[in-house]
């Protein structure tokens, strides 16, 4: 029996690891296409930026506990914003990197999807964005934010066990590129909202408090993680 389960293990850690077929180019073009189409305009940018919500505030509590400080909640909002909340020292290295992973997180996330999609490796990434998603729901603290992690984590475990190869592919690259390209704007939107008197206590204004760099060097930041992931995840995506 456990000769059994031990060598049924080994046969989905091989289906898991292993990689799949490149998908067509005309995939990864329509992927692509996809992804601009619900980032650009403004109506499907205020539905779709909710992804990008949970990838930032994921990044925020992700990082929080690799510095050792305590996630005691996340919380999702209707309007799209979202908030952390973790305990520990409130200055040091540890809330610094904290701090600084929102904004990075979902282009970061991206340019890691792109390197196992490269390589091949689709239903690796798969399960480990519905693995992170799962892990994030246990510390969702609102009911907004169950609903839409529960939305997002079931797609991608019915796409993970029913979806064919093909739909496997063409979902796993549009998140990416989703990813990739969706990480771009919130940056812009945060730094023009400053510009207009509001968002006093955003990522970049608690950065600069924390380490007494000026606000706009944390954007700077901000700026090149997105833009160098778009560009070295995009490279990645189109090499067929």
């Amino acid at each position: 029996m456990d000769s059994t389960a031990t060598a049924s293990l080994a046969s989905l850690w091989d289906e898991v690891s292993g990689t799949q077929p490149d998908p067509d180019l005309w995939v990864v073009i329509a992927t692509l296409g996809a992804a601009l189409a619900v980032v650009v305009p403004h109506g499907l940018w205020r539905i779709s930026r909710n992804a990008i919500t949970i990838a930032h505030e994921g990044g925020h509590g992700l990082v929080a506990l690799l510095t050792g400080r305590t996630l005691t909640g996340i919380r999702l909002h209707s309007d799209t914003s979202g908030l952390t909340v973790s305990r520990g020292k409130p200055h040091g290295i540890g809330m610094i990197l904290t701090a600084a992973a929102g904004y990075t997180a979902p282009p970061l996330l991206g340019l890691g999807g792109a390197s196992l999609l490269g390589s091949g490796r689709i239903t690796l990434l798969l399960w480990l964005a519905t693995a992170l998603l799962l892990a994030m729901l246990v510390m969702i603290r609102n009911a907004y934010g169950a609903l839409t992690m529960l939305v997002t984590g079931g797609l991608f475990v019915l796409v993970s066990w029913l979806a064919g190869p093909q739909v496997q592919a063409a979902f796993a690259y549009a998140v990416v590129w989703f990813l990739l390209i969706g990480g771009v704007r919130p940056a812009f939107e945060l730094q023009a909202k400053r510009a207009r008197g509001g968002a006093g206590d955003s990522d970049a204004d608690q950065l600069s408090r924390l380490t007494h760099v000026p606000a706009g060097l944390w954007f700077f930041l901000f700026h090149a993680v997105s833009l160098c992931s778009l560009i070295g995840g995009g490279r990645w995506l189109l090499e067929m």
